[in-house]
């Protein structure tokens, strides 16, 4: 069982690792990428980008440092509330076959959140 949480963890934290770093770090890229991103301020999109990429180390070196493992699921459960707002966004503005995505990574996150606590 242990196993299993830990490859999910760390599904969760490529996946979010790469969303954030594009955000962040790689705009225009993102720009081109998602067609959402050019309605959104520049500076929110990095700070999306941002919390993606600290909730991604959180899913993993807490836990794996030993070091207040608690954080694991904490970063967990914000990453699960950040793919949620994801989604009703996209829901928002009627692109459905976004939410796809955002389904998937809400339920690893919170599988992740539910194994951890």
């Amino acid at each position: 069982m242990n196993l299993m949480v830990w490859i999910i963890q760390g599904l969760v934290a490529l996946g979010f690792i790469y969303s954030g770093w594009l955000k962040a770090f790689q705009y225009e890229k993102a720009k081109k990428s998602w067609g959402w991103v050019k309605d959104v301020s520049k500076g929110f999109i990095v700070f999306i980008g941002l919390a993606e990429l600290v909730g991604a180390l959180g899913v993993i070196l807490p836990q794996a440092l030993n070091i207040a493992p608690v954080l694991t699921p904490v970063a967990a459960t914000g990453l699960a509330v950040v793919v949620l707002l994801g989604a009703l966004f996209h829901i928002k503005r009627k692109e459905y076959r976004d939410i796809g995505v955002n389904i998937v990574f809400f339920a690893l996150a919170v599988s992740v959140a539910i194994c951890r606590f």
